[in-house]
């Protein structure tokens, strides 16, 4: 009798440790593991136990809520697959060697709260739709070779608060459906070939900390309301094209720990910092 307890405690342990995903999730791990060169990660998975053993994924609740594998060596494409993980809050694949275009059905994901995919080789275009994603509090695709513009659909990311897009190969003008994020902290878009005016309704983030400009074909005066950005500690707007000298704008700011202009902006003529007209 006692042997028989044993072993019926012993079926049921086994049972409740391996079931932990449903497996449409687990499948959508094993498509990741393949795509990316599994076997050859500098932290594997041993897929003969538990995913909840298997490095990087965090499980709450028998759902895959977490994957986090930065510096894992990952080589290869995200699969269109992953969508199936429909839980997912964090995704953090950064500093790995992925490439390819990022999975369509990536738009559908939409309890994602922090999407980091930074430091790989990604290509193509963001995806239109990145707006699906409203939960998203975190995005960060620099150091990658996205190009195209930025999709206006980013408007609808109404909890962002990092947005870093720098390094990378985007085109076009900054949306003015940018001014819609009211909780952004973070907006980094350098390296980059943007161009255009800074449009005055960038006064509306006035949660910002840090805006970094530099490195694009910016051009024409800065609007006068990013004084009123007064949480501003880092502005950085080198090496593009604008007009006037804003040295008096690093005054306006009373928490700015970074400023940096081109000479050319901090000589001459003061300018006025008068409200630009938006086409």
């Amino acid at each position: 009798m006692k042997t028989l307890k044993i072993t019926c405690l012993t079926c049921l342990i086994s049972v409740f440790s391996f079931a932990q995903v449903s497996q449409n999730q687990k499948d959508a791990l094993l498509d990741l593991y393949n795509a990316t060169n599994g076997d050859s990660w500098i932290n594997s998975w041993d897929l003969e136990q538990s995913v909840s053993s298997w490095y990087g994924v965090t499980i709450d609740d028998d759902n895959v809520v977490a994957i986090k594998m930065p510096f894992n060596g990952l080589v290869g494409s995200l699969p269109e697959s992953i969508s199936e993980l429909d839980n997912l809050v964090v995704l953090d694949l950064a500093f790995n060697k992925l490439e390819g275009e990022l999975p369509k059905s990536l738009v559908s994901m939409t309890s994602l709260e922090e999407l980091q995919l930074f430091s790989n080789q990604f290509n193509g275009s963001i995806p239109n739709d990145i707006g699906n994603l409203v939960n998203l509090k975190s995005l960060e695709l620099y150091n990658n070779d996205f190009f195209g513009a930025i999709p206006s659909s980013m408007g609808n990311l109404k909890n962002l608060e990092v947005l870093n897009l720098s390094s990378n190969l985007l085109m076009g003008t900054l949306p003015a459906s940018i001014s819609n994020l009211k909780s952004l902290k973070v907006l980094s878009v350098f390296d980059n070939n943007l161009f255009g005016t800074i449009p005055s309704s960038i006064a509306q983030l006035t949660e910002l900390e840090e805006l970094v400009l530099s490195n694009n074909a910016f051009y024409g005066e800065l609007p006068s309301v990013l004084a009123e950005l007064t949480n501003l500690k880092t502005l950085l707007l080198s090496n593009n094209q604008f007009k006037g000298n804003y040295a008096i704008l690093k005054q306006s700011l009373p928490n700015i720990v970074d400023f940096d202009l081109d000479q050319a902006n901090l000589e001459g003529t003061l300018a006025t910092l008068d409200v630009e007209e938006e086409d």
